[in-house]
């Protein structure tokens, strides 16, 4: 038995219908339906179009009613595609030590930064893990994010690793929005570990992921190419066995160094996640690719670095998707909205850019092809904001949050509630 639900009317719907996948926007092509509705069908949409057309034919199929009241803007659900947020533990002196001219692999040679929370992180049982998963997950919900992209990365080991994917699976069940999982095994060779990063690699790569496929964990491996982490060279054999097991793959890359572009290009990776040292070549082989550039101002903010070079980048012809990186060292902000907005004014990206970044173009990057955007088919995922039209969503920088979230078709979160 199919179920009807009819939300309306929108003073202006933001559909993100019929843009290109890559290269640069304008905000003449958005797709804007002025006091629009949206017809839901079992969660997906069945239509969309204006009040004036669809609330007699939501009448007709006995749809649960939801008037809107006062002026609303609707947009697709925000996808945050790149978060740390299964960790424990607080890396507020590593922020104090940066603001005090210390620089991000110094902290860490000194025995701050991602090792601090690994060692925070083993330390954690998995309850307290999805105890604080589900509530920085909650936050950002009420932020507009529908589905949100979780690594692991802070276990570096099989049981570590293991204990901090199944912790995120078990968050999910609980949440009413989307978590998708990510290995990042390949975050850093452990200090603990008497092996080389060869070594290491081929453990994770011959037992770990196995046992990931095995359990359904994830889909998804991610690794940090840089130095202090892991080279090309070592990378290369991790990659290819992932490969053949099926995963597919995400690199961060060329955030202080380059390198990593040149990997997820190689591997046809899913996205090239930091890009902040990323020259005119890395840029011409992402544009020539299709490998999504993720730029992730929220570590630029944390670090005080310089942002993605998203203008230069779309200019060329990449596609660029936004996300928020929120991590307890370099990204501990964790709000997508605020962040796509400076992003946004630095880098001069027009408002279609912006909020392409972080709806379709975010699913993309995840490999999702059913949300991000307002069209017959897609899930039913809403973020709706009390103003009267939608450019003063950016305008605001974050400080106009959502007052509604809807995923699939059910209220979520509500502001009055």
């Amino acid at each position: 038995m199919k179920s009807y639900a009819y939300i309306g009317p929108f003073s202006e719907l933001v559909t993100m219908q019929q843009l290109p996948l890559k290269g640069a926007l304008s905000d003449d092509a958005l797709q804007i339906i002025q006091q629009g509705g949206i017809l839901i069908e079992d969660h997906r949409i069945h239509a969309i179009g204006t009040h004036k057309e669809l609330y007699p034919v939501a009448k007709k199929l006995g749809a649960a009613i939801t008037h809107i009241e006062g002026t609303k803007v609707g947009i697709p659900g925000l996808i945050d595609a790149h978060t740390h947020i299964c960790y424990s533990g607080s890396r507020a002196r590593d922020y104090s030590l940066r603001n005090a001219g210390k620089t991000y692999l110094e902290i860490a040679k000194a025995g701050g930064g991602i090792w601090d929370t690994v060692t925070q992180t083993r330390k954690a049982s998995r309850d307290k893990l999805v105890k604080g998963i589900i509530l920085r997950a909650k936050r950002h919900m009420r932020h507009g994010i529908t589905t949100l992209e979780v690594k692991s990365g802070y276990g570096l080991s099989i049981a570590e690793e293991l204990k901090m994917l199944r912790a995120i699976r078990e968050a999910n069940k609980a949440l009413p929005i989307d978590l998708i999982s990510t290995c990042l095994a390949a975050h850093m060779l452990p200090r603990d570990y008497k092996g080389t990063q060869e070594e290491y690699l081929e453990e994770m790569a011959s037992v770990l992921l196995p046992k990931i496929k095995e359990e359904n964990l994830s889909h998804r491996v991610d690794a940090f190419i840089e130095e202090g982490a892991f080279s090309k060279a070592t990378i290369s054999p991790y990659f290819k066995k992932a490969a053949q097991l099926g995963f597919d793959i995400t690199v961060h890359a060329d955030q202080f160094n380059v390198g990593g572009t040149e990997v997820a290009v190689r591997f046809n990776a899913l996205s090239a996640d930091h890009l902040e040292a990323s020259t005119a070549a890395e840029i011409q082989l992402l544009a020539k690719s299709n490998v999504i550039a993720m730029a992730l101002p929220g570590a630029s903010l944390g670090l005080g670095c310089n942002f993605t070079p998203a203008r230069k980048l779309l200019d060329a012809g990449a596609t660029l998707a936004i996300a928020s990186d929120h991590n307890p060292g370099s990204a501990p902000m964790g709000n997508l909205l605020t962040q796509a907005s400076l992003l946004g004014a630095f880098e001069k990206l027009t408002n279609a850019e912006v909020l392409s970044g972080i709806t379709f173009r975010a699913a993309a990057a995840l490999g999702l092809k059913d949300r991000g955007v307002l069209a017959k088919g897609y899930k039913a995922d809403i973020a709706l904001f009390d103003t009267q039209e939608y450019r003063e969503i950016l305008y605001n920088q974050g400080s106009l949050q959502p007052s509604m979230v809807i995923k699939e078709g059910k209220l979520v979160y509500s502001e009055s509630s």
